[in-house]
């Protein structure tokens, strides 16, 4: 097994197979899953287009994405990877989810500014138990030869020695290879540090695909752009060792028309579980897309037939709100359900068209009876402090029932339920 990183150092690069020099995303295809991925712009870099396109149109390809339990929650900027195995599934073939329990204790460098903090093992093993729930939301698991499996690449990672890869290995390990990768070059242009442990991660995650190849089967790992040399790594390592040809395939950077990154906001990331979200938090995230960015989401975010999403952007001026409503209740519904959708959608309506209050809405109960106005936005979510709540009254952003409220040491006394409002967007209820 410790040979793996002799095969892999000569091929750093990824230059060496010109199969797998990055092509650009085509319009004609044969397989339905490369024109699904194609037509709905997932596609920015794939490997041998013609060898992937032939290989899926034949036979069920099972194809892998990895995510590293950083937290309890997975957020927006990772939901474009789980389409991607939600749209291999709906083309026939078989997603293979793998948690990184292994390489989740390091760390991905890639395009990062610093390294992370390092995780205890209870703590990734509570994150992995959080995040699970979620895939369950957009994909099928199960036994059969298109059911999706989740693995944890602890299982082989964990089992790696230290002292024989020095001995064997460590002597034809060339750092000048791994140096030419942008991702590191990245960081070590901005004169940050990049620690040994972090520099191990992309030959991980090479033996990684090559540990799925022959344990699963698998032939495709999927994976956004800053994901390329790793990959690469991989598909390498597999032909070298194995003899096994496998492909991969990378997605655009998803930015908003803006140029922000997706799922980037003042409030901070936009969760995918509904404990680190409210539902109606994550269907007014989606209501509030620019104009500019309607059609491309509802295509990558959205199972809406195409024609129906051609419909949907090209309306105008105030008509395209509605199409925001449909994004917005079609994207929660796919990962909080359709029910908590239709009743965020509806406390939208009440509370913005009707001017009445929707029981979806995040609420905090007063105490005996009173609340004083800057622990409500605390106890909201809509200040982080007390400093920002009093920020907030004094720009005359703080509402209650439509009215501003100008003093910070204002307590209410409640005996029927309030709206408070912070700006347009955020609303929330003051209980008794």
């Amino acid at each position: 097994m410790l040979n793996v990183f002799q095969h892999l150092l000569p091929c750093a690069t990824g230059m060496t197979n010109p199969k797998i020099r990055p092509m650009r995303p085509r319009m004609q295809y044969q397989s339905d899953l490369l024109r699904l991925l194609s037509e709905r712009g997932y596609i920015h870099q794939l490997t041998d287009a013609d060898g992937l396109d032939k290989l899926a149109a034949t036979q069920v390809v099972p194809g892998y994405i990895g995510f590293d339990p950083t937290a309890p929650s997975l957020h927006v900027g990772s939901l474009v990877q789980i389409m991607l195995l939600r749209r291999l599934q709906q083309t026939g073939h078989k997603p293979i989810v793998l948690m990184g329990g292994g390489t989740g204790k390091i760390g991905d460098p890639s395009f990062k500014d610093e390294a992370r903090k390092l995780a205890t093992t209870d703590t990734i093993a509570a994150n992995i138990a959080s995040i699970k729930a979620i895939f369950a939301q957009f994909l099928t698991f199960g036994d059969g030869p298109a059911d999706a499996v989740m693995l944890d690449n602890a299982e082989w990672l964990d089992a790696l020695e230290y002292i024989p890869f020095l001995r064997e290995v460590g002597q034809h390990f060339s750092v000048n290879r791994m140096l030419s990768f942008d991702s590191v070059k990245l960081r070590l242009d901005r004169e940050q540090s990049l620690s040994f442990l972090e520099f191990n991660y992309m030959i991980l995650q090479a033996y990684d695909f090559m540990e799925l190849s022959r344990r699963t089967g698998c032939r495709l790992q999927m994976g956004g752009s800053d994901q390329w040399g790793n990959i690469v790594n991989g598909i390498e390592l597999a032909r070298r060792m194995d003899g096994t040809e496998v492909y991969g395939v990378t997605t655009p950077l998803i930015t908003t028309a803006d140029g922000g990154k997706m799922g980037k906001t003042m409030a901070g990331a936009i969760w995918l579980n509904e404990e680190s979200l409210p539902t109606f938090d994550y269907w007014q995230f989606w209501r509030n897309t620019d104009d500019r960015d309607v059609g491309k989401f509802l295509r990558l975010f959205t199972d809406l037939p195409l024609d129906e999403i051609a419909r949907l952007e090209a309306l105008e001026s105030a008509e395209i709100n509605e199409a925001k409503k449909v994004l917005a209740t079609e994207a929660t519904a796919m990962c909080r359900g359709r029910a908590a959708a239709e009743a965020a959608a509806d406390t939208a309506r009440q509370t913005f068209e009707e001017g009445a209050s929707g029981a979806s809405l995040p609420s905090v109960a007063a105490g005996a009876d009173t609340i004083g106005v800057v622990d409500a936005l605390i106890a909201l979510g809509f200040a982080a402090s007390k400093g920002e709540a009093r920020r907030k009254i004094a720009e005359g952003a703080v509402k209650v029932d439509g009215e501003a409220v100008r003093d910070p040491a204002h307590v209410f006394h409640v005996t029927q339920s309030l709206r408070l409002s912070l700006g347009k967007k955020k609303i929330g209820l003051i209980t008794p």
